[in-house]
């Protein structure tokens, strides 16, 4: 299960890269506007 921790301390996950990139948006949308990265950043970031 590929996950990303945010710089504000939350941790996002995704049962698949897809789902991972999408949570991570709309996380980013939510809670940092303005902040955008595209799928190859968020996967690069994730662990």
């Amino acid at each position: 299960m590929p996950s990303l921790r945010c710089p504000c301390a939350v941790t996002l996950r995704g049962a698949d890269d897809d789902e991972l990139v999408a949570t991570v948006q709309e996380h980013l949308a939510a809670e940092h506007p303005g902040r955008e990265y595209s799928r190859e950043e968020i996967l690069f970031m994730a662990m």
